[in-house]
């Protein structure tokens, strides 16, 4: 295919054959129909990545993704690249803070299992309190703040004030874990809906174009929820508040139903990046949380787990950070119903 075709109006430059508008190659020679805007595009994204800003390059290569034929290798060409990229993006934010050697640390190590877990809380929640700008920003969207105030009105009808408005930052905080995501790969996205009674959704405007991507995306929500329900469980146990301990409980439980690998929900999105052994090791650490915690929510995750292990395709290359970040976001959030039932 020529890529430096072009086409003027509904008439190919190069051989003269109309071409309908949503064409993005000519029917008669196979010329590109945008080649002058994908040039410029392609340009402009080698720019932004050779700068080290790597989300305006892979947002400027999904624009240009969607100018080009699906089934062109030049879209091929291009999706390689925001794969390439994508992982660069992933191995900058799943860098290694450094750990303590010292102090509080120790006393922490000591407890083995227990204590990387408290330090995992620890990183969680204060990876949220860095995110303020962001969560600010969503609160400036007109029709992201109008439905959160209908979910409010609602829940407060059943639950009284203080919960419903504890409820709906819960869901509003596990949705900020999205849109993080989705900006740090570089696609375009609406803001967040509420929707009273169901929870909230954000629209898609591009697709992902690999499972690892989907799956990052998916486990973003939960793991932004989970440091919302850990601050608000640890903000209820230091002040002796019932009802913030009500909120974490709520919060872990509405996260852990998000991770079941089911229709459009958060576990579909990473057990469609995991191979088949990798979906029996979710499978079974969820039977072991379900054996601690004996919780309803991590049987029905489990029962779900199971299911789409057996009965759907598992075709997708390894990925073991989608698989580690949904191991330790399961654990994590069974452990804290846990804790937060038996504390309330």
């Amino acid at each position: 295919m020529n890529v430096s075709a072009a086409a003027t109006g509904t008439t190919c430059a190069g051989c003269g054959t109309e071409i309908a508008p949503t064409l993005l190659s000519c029917p008669g020679c196979r010329r590109l129909v945008h080649a002058a805007a994908l040039t410029d595009l392609a340009a402009r994204a080698e720019t932004a990545a050779a700068d080290g800003d790597l989300q305006a390059a892979l947002a400027t290569w999904r624009s240009s993704l969607e100018l080009l034929p699906p089934d062109s290798r030049q879209s091929a060409s291009v999706a390689q690249k925001i794969a390439s990229l994508s992982q660069v993006v992933e191995a900058a934010g799943a860098a290694p803070a450094e750990v303590p050697t010292s102090g509080w640390w120790k006393w922490l190590a000591a407890l083995g299992p227990a204590g990387l877990l408290i330090w995992k809380f620890k990183f969680l929640v204060v990876a949220l309190l860095t995110k303020g700008k962001l969560l600010l920003l969503g609160l400036t969207k007109a029709g992201t703040l109008a439905s959160m105030f209908a979910s409010v009105g609602l829940y407060w009808t059943q639950w009284g004030l203080w919960f419903a408005l504890g409820l709906v930052i819960s869901i509003y905080v596990h949705e900020m874990g999205h849109v993080a995501a989705i900006r740090r790969y570089g696609i375009a996205a609406s803001a967040p809906m509420f929707i009273p009674g169901f929870g909230a959704l954000i629209r898609l405007k591009q697709a992902p174009v690999t499972p690892r991507e989907s799956a990052r995306i998916g486990l973003a929500g939960p793991v932004w929820g989970l440091a919302a329900a850990v601050a608000a469980a640890i903000a209820g146990r230091l002040g002796g508040w019932p009802m913030l301990l009500a909120i974490a409980h709520t919060g872990a439980w509405i996260n852990l139903l998000n991770l079941a690998p089911v229709w459009q929900l958060d576990g579909s999105r990473a057990f469609a990046s995991l191979t088949r052994p990798h979906r029996w090791i979710a499978t079974a650490v969820l039977a072991l949380s379900w054996m601690v915690t004996r919780d309803g929510m991590v049987l029905l995750v489990l029962l779900v787990a199971v299911g789409r292990t057996v009965g759907s395709r598992a075709d997708a290359p390894p990925d073991r950070g989608a698989l580690a970040l949904f191991v330790f976001v399961a654990v994590a959030l069974a452990v804290l119903c846990r804790l937060t039932q038996v504390v309330g």
